[in-house]
């Protein structure tokens, strides 16, 4: 929705000014909202729901640490 109304605003922006720099970025804006999409592409920032999903994806691993004290 955001993405939207960006590109609206900068279209209109740049109707008015006659400045063909501002129309073609919008046409960007206005291209990933039409399409849904993002920078980083369909589903480039995924993240796993539940936890199981996660376990399954990548195994934990389970790491043990040795301290000393130190006086």
């Amino acid at each position: 929705m955001m993405r939207l109304g960006i590109g609206i605003t900068l279209l209109v922006m740049g109707i008015q000014s006659k400045d063909w720099a501002v129309g073609l970025f919008s046409i960007f804006f206005l291209y990933q909202a039409v399409t849904n999409t993002s920078c980083c592409g369909a589903q480039g920032c995924y993240t796993p729901q539940n936890r199981e999903t996660m376990d399954s994806v990548v195994p934990l691993q389970k790491e043990t640490s040795e301290y000393e004290e130190i006086k």
